[in-house]
């Protein structure tokens, strides 16, 4: 890459077929092992057979005898004779006989649903994808679908597309923390059928996925058009047999090989083709009015394209004589992209960074795992792409790479602890436990590579950049050797390992290279005359060292009988079997090389005709040098394709290299702008999923953040050395000559003003920027205007808006020192930049992000989040905090808000998207504190770095940070609704955050304090009749708040009564005085922590504010006494000792709220003799509080876990 910049097109010119294929055609039927294999016995009435159509329906024409395949598969022994009746035909006018051939005990693809990766048809009465009297996943009587003769798993009590039955809390799917029985509750890994509803094609005919996973035409069609909510545990759902016809007549696999696809590019879009379906059967085009509901997704999120790519798992080859795909990672998900087509499929299941992916020598198998809490190893179907098995928990933190036979039946993984264990599985049974395992010595280095020996799976290799070490295994136990080498052993420097392999047809030799481009050649401990033998002796030794070039080798592969190597020059070079090169590939200039895989052709033929453009070898005969297709994976996160007869290289992903923070959309059009730190900016267009302009800035130019302005003519961009761009949107060309270089540290947010007028910018040294357009010739495009350091902390939010009867621009920014900032624009001249005004908005929380409130109430308000896992409404024009409420709590508080876009929908009906640490999520708006009207989905393990939506509301984007990656969601509103409805209306969703709900002791305490508050406010010894209604005053709610456990301050309980008290003031211009049960338990439930006290924070105000001691931090009586009056808010001494003596038992309980006036001089006296003279955290809240922090066993926390189990103590 050129140190100038420039103005790049799109990354890679590819060919891409523009077929449009009708929907469903996405997934292949895998290939065919005919020698042996029975063909699948014939499906029983109501199980899986194709289904008689409805009457009236239309019937596709039968193929005549010159479309049918010219050759039937031969019949193989022991193969049962196929029916003699004409084959049904299927949804797409296509006889069974047409179909594509099912690998050798697999299950066909309308049984596995492998069109768009849906549930197999359910029979009525058993589960799904269960056939009557079958394990789940088997078709009656069979044996599941095995690899190469190997039974593959189908988990008992779960359904094909399932990891296994059951939920793991907390992973695909997030679950709010402290959420009450009957709340929605998530399942790892679960195949999400219909999630994604339609396709929707591009204009250039090509099928667009609509989600992670290709679904079948008629997925969903069988729900109630009402939506369904996932169920609460991970259980699959029954069926009826209506949507098993459905599903079956769903099902289409790819046409005939050699026939034509039924839609011609152009021609109709690829739903005007797909046949409709009532009831799951088809219905004629005079029905098709008719239909009106279109099928709702399990999710409200559904991810449908990932950009960037993971560079440090290496991509794997998928491509075959039928498939042109490439195997890599975004994140948590594992990609399946048809690089011919520009089409995905995602892999989703994992709630970690995948760390590892391997696959089986047909590609048929595909095996991922991660590393982390909760870790997993998942085996796919990559022609369904259905888990048919999951590995929970194979090794503490989880596994850190791993590889799989070529025949599919075993897997090794190893794990990514400190001290490592290496575990071979046998992944074809419903064992949990593997079949044999061994600890490595921490000595030996963490082994970051693992191989088979493809012609003997007893044999492994593995190696870390300091040991290699051999395995070998059988019966049940796991054997390994460690060999020695360092420099002395051949008197040359050895360097740091890479990779190791298996060199074919030559025993038990073995490869490795290291750093400095040295081979080092491994065989076993044998006598030189001693023929090689193909033992599983792990006993292996160096007997030479091979120098191949000066550069590091950091690749080492084999294909056919080549060696190849690729190193850090880019380079790609072939050897034989004596290390002799045959041939090298020098131009690619694509950066590091960290992946070569080649294409599965099985009969590959090297004789080929003198036609051909194979590039000769660097041998004397100067033959053609005939090897398979391959890709070149690099570090700099840069993916080529070469053809090998022509030496052909494409460009297929140019990704970023560094983290991605910066994400903005188009305010009109289907654009997004992607900037990152590695000084790459790109603008995609999300439909068509191709990049329309990319400029690479000079090295050191790190992209912060990005904006468009409202026309989406002008680009913004921040940088991390505090310059700012202005970039023309459509060339990215500076529209200035220079960039701004006012900040003296990283830009970290940027807006532009609803009239495109001015430019603001928040940067890391707690500074806002403003800049505004020019207003006459002899200014440039954009000029500065001034600057303001009014924060004293981080500024997390910066936004404009309009005022609301002028719509002059208004500035705010928001930063970690809970201030509030309005910037005068109006009255700000050159060099200065005035502020309007400064609010504290918080007291404790520290404010996370903010946003304009939709007009959805008739008050104008700012909504703001905050670390206490609230939303707060503040009033425009006051700044008056005038609601709190309870915000989603999905494992951290929200990060980020940002109001989706609507079009056409009613102004009531709106949505807020937000993202926490590492999830990404819905709420429904006007928010009240119901927790089912918020939803999550885990986006970036490592943790969400920015968020932007769509300009009309359909798609979500997410930035991933440090994981260099960013998705795209799709929205599906219905099913959020659908989800909300079930959770219950009015009371119902706050009765389930109450301890033991409606019905518990908690509910019954709190009507008795309600109605005792009603008898406080007529006078507890009044004699008079008393009254008694539904209300009690405003005036007694702290006091009920209070018994109730929830202590606020006295700037919280303002907010409260105000909160109530002009709730209904812009309605009916009247205060509210009086508040009703329901209202006042709203009002707790929002109000109140959402997690309660934690002990935790006691003992960490301790340690800022004591001092050490024997017992722990402490602080002395006085100094405790001091800082209880003189800091938070104020308290006077009488009142200190009127709290503290009633705390510690010397005076009634009630104090002078129930009691009348207190003697302020005795207590102050009783305290002297009263407190101790030292305070730990363990003493006070013995002591004074009358709680036990900690078990009595221990005075201290041994660990977090033990802390947090003490939380409800407190």
């Amino acid at each position: 890459m050129a140190d100038e910049e420039s103005s790049v097109p799109a990354e890679g010119e590819m060919e891409a077929t523009q077929t449009a294929e009708p929907e469903g055609a996405g997934a292949e039927a895998p290939p065919a092992d005919a020698e042996g294999q029975p063909e699948p016995e014939a499906p029983e009435t109501g199980d899986q057979g194709p289904t008689e159509p409805a009457e009236g329906a239309e019937k596709t024409e039968e193929k005549t005898e010159e479309d049918k395949p010219e050759a039937e598969p031969t019949k193989t022994e022991g193969t049962k004779e196929a029916p003699t009746e004409e084959p049904a035909q299927d949804a797409e006018g296509t006889t069974e006989g047409e179909k594509p051939p099912t690998p050798a005990g697999s299950r066909p693809a309308s049984q596995a649903g492998s069109a768009r990766g849906s549930k197999p048809p359910t029979p009525a009465g058993s589960k799904p994808g269960t056939p009557q009297g079958s394990k789940p996943g088997t078709p009656k009587g069979s044996k599941p679908p095995t690899p190469k003769g190997s039974k593959p798993p189908t988990p008992t009590g779960s359904r094909q597309g399932t990891p296994r039955a059951g939920s793991r809390e907390g992973s695909a799917r997030a679950s709010p923390e402290g959420e009450k029985p009957g709340s929605r509750q998530g399942s790892t890994g679960k195949e999400r059928t219909g999630s994604a509803g339609k396709e929707r094609p591009s204009s250039a005919g090509k099928d667009r996925p609509s989600s992670g996973k290709d679904r079948p035409p008629s997925a969903g069609k069988d729900r109630p058009s009402s939506g369904t909510a996932r169920p609460s545990s991970g259980r699959s759902r029954k069926s009826s047999a209506a949507s098993q016809k459905s599903a079956l007549a769903g099902s289409a696999g790819k046409p005939p090989s050699g026939k034509a696809s039924p839609v011609a590019p152009g021609d109709q879009s690829v739903e005007d083709t797909k046949p409709t379906t009532v009831g799951g059967r088809y219905t004629p085009a005079s029905r098709k009015s008719e239909i009106t509901e279109e099928p709702i997704p399990i999710d409200a999120l559904n991810m449908v394209w990932s950009f960037g790519l993971n560079k440090r798992v290496p991509a794997i080859n998928m491509t075959d004589e039928q498939r042109r795909l490439v195997l890599y990672t975004c994140a948590h998900t594992a990609v399946l992209y048809d690089y011919s087509n520009n089409t995905q499929k995602l892999l989703q299941g994992h709630c970690n960074m995948i760390s590892s992916t391997c696959v089986s020598e047909d590609r048929r198998w595909i095996a991922t795992a991660d590393s982390g809490q909760n870790s997993m190893v998942i085996v796919w179907d990559s022609y369904s792409c259905i888990p048919v098995q999951t590995l929970f928990d194979p090794h503490v933190g989880g596994v850190t790479t791993m590889a799989m036979t070529p025949d599919a039946k075993y897997l090794v993984t190893v794990s990514a602890a400190q001290t490592q264990t290496v575990a071979i599985w046998d992944w074809t049974t419903e064992s949990d436990a593997p079949i044999c395992q061994a600890e490595l010595d921490p000595a030996y280095g963490h082994q970051s590579y693992i191989l088979f020996n493809p012609e003997d799976p007893t044999e492994l290799v593995s190696n870390s950049e300091s040991q290699v070490i051999f395995f070998s295994w059988k019966g049940g136990k796991l054997e390994y050797y460690a060999p020695e080498l360092d420099d002395s052993t051949f008197n040359r420097a050895v360097g740091q390992y890479s990779q190791s392999i298996f060199q074919s047809n030559f025993g038990t030799r073995a490869f490795t290279a290291t750093s400095v481009g040295n081979i080092v050649v491994w065989d076993s401990k044998r006598p030189s005359s001693e023929a090689p033998t193909s033992s599983n002796d792990a006993t292996k030794k160096a007997l030479k060292l091979v120098r191949l070039q000066d550069r590091a080798i950091t690749v080492l592969t084999t294909t056919d009988s080549y060696i190849v190597t690729g190193d850090v020059m880019g380079h790609v070079k072939f050897y034989d079997d004596q290390l002799t090169m045959i041939n090298w590939y020098s131009e690619f200039d694509l950066g590091p090389v960290n992946a070569l895989s080649f294409m599965y052709m099985p009969e590959f033929i090297t004789d080929v005709a003198e036609s051909s453009d194979f590039p000769p070898d660097a041998t004397i005969a100067a033959s053609k040098f005939v090897v398979k297709d391959f890709i070149v994976g690099t570090s700099t996160a840069v993916m080529g394709h070469v053809r090998a007869d022509g030496t052909i290289l494409d460009v297929l992903l140019l990704e970023h290299d560094a983290a991605v923070h910066a994400i903005c959309t188009h305010p009109t059009e289907p654009r997004l702008c992607m900037g990152s730190y590695s000084g790459l900016l790109k603008i995609w267009d999300y439909e068509q999923k191709e990049v329309l302009v990319s400029r690479q800035f000079d090295r050191g130019n790190m992209i912060r953040c990005v904006a468009f302005d409202p026309t989406g003519l002008i680009l913004a961009a921040g940088f991390m050395d505090g310059s700012v761009r202005v970039l023309d949107a459509l060339t990215l060309d500076d529209e200035v000559s220079e960039p701004f270089r006012y900040a003296r540290d990283s830009v970290t947010h940027c807006c532009f003003s609803h009239d495109s007028n001015f430019l603001a910018t928040a940067d890391a040294d707690f500074t806002v920027s403003v800049f505004r357009t020019g207003r006459d010739q002899e200014e440039e495009a954009w000029v500065y205007l001034g600057r303001h350091r009014a924060h004293y902390k981080l500024i997390e939010s910066l936004m404009f808006g309009m005022e609301l009867d002028t719509n002059q621009p208004r500035l705010l920014s928001l930063g970690r020192d809970r201030v509030m900032v309005e910037y005068d624009l109006g009255n700000s001249g050159k060099d200065d930049l005035r502020l309007l005004s400064q609010d504290r908005i918080e007291q404790s929380a520290v404010p996370s992000c903010m946003a304009w409130y939709p007009p959805v109430t008739k008050e104008s308000f700012i909504v703001t989040a905050n670390s206490q896992y609230k939303l707060k409404l503040y009033n425009t024009t006051t700044k008056m905090c005038r609601k709190t409420l309870l915000g989603p709590t999905y494992g951290a508080p929200v990060q980020k808000v940002a109001v989706l876009p609507t079009t056409g929908s009613p102004i009531e009906y709106r949505h807020l998207v937000y993202v926490t640490t590492d999830k990404v999520g819905l709420h429904i708006l006007p928010a009240d504190g119901n927790p089912h009207k918020a939803m999550a989905l885990i986006a970036h393990p490592t943790g969400v770095a920015n968020l932007a939506c769509s300009y009309d509301g359909k798609y979500v984007f997410t930035a991933g940070g440090e994981d260099c990656t960013a998705h795209m969601w799709s929205v599906s509103l219905k099913s959020l609704d659908a989800a909300c409805s079930l959770g219950g209306e009015n009371l119902i969703p706050f009765y389930g955050l109450l301890d033991g709900g409606r019905e518990g002791e908690f509910f019954r305490e709190l009507e008795d304090y309600f109605y005792y508050a009603q008898i406080r406010s007529q006078g507890v010894d009044a004699t008079i009749d008393r009254e008694v209604s539904t209300t009690i005053p405003l005036s007694e709610v702290p006091y009920v708040m209070r018994a109730l456990g929830f202590y606020p301050t006295e700037q919280e309980i303002d907010d409260m009564l105000n909160e109530v008290k002009f709730s209904k003031y812009v309605e009916t211009g009247q205060y509210v005085t009086h508040i009703d049960l329901g209202d006042f338990i709203k009002l707790y439930i929002n109000h109140r922590p959402a997690f309660g006290l934690s002990p935790i924070d006691l003992q960490k105000a301790f340690e800022i504010l004591g001092v050490d001691s024997e017992d722990g931090p402490a602080i002395d009586r006085g100094s405790l006494l001091d800082l209880l009056q003189s800091k938070g808010e104020h308290m006077t001494e009488a009142e200190l000792a009127e709290f503290l003596t009633t705390l510690i038992g010397m005076n009634p309980e009630g104090g002078s709220s129930e009691l009348g006036p207190y003697d302020t001089d005795q207590g102050t006296n009783v305290l002297e003799d009263a407190l101790p003279r030292d305070f730990t955290a363990v003493s006070f809240a013995a002591d004074v509080l009358g709680f036990q922090l900690y078990a009595p066993s221990t005075a201290r926390p041994t660990t977090a876990s033990t802390a947090s189990n003490t939380a409800e103590d407190l």
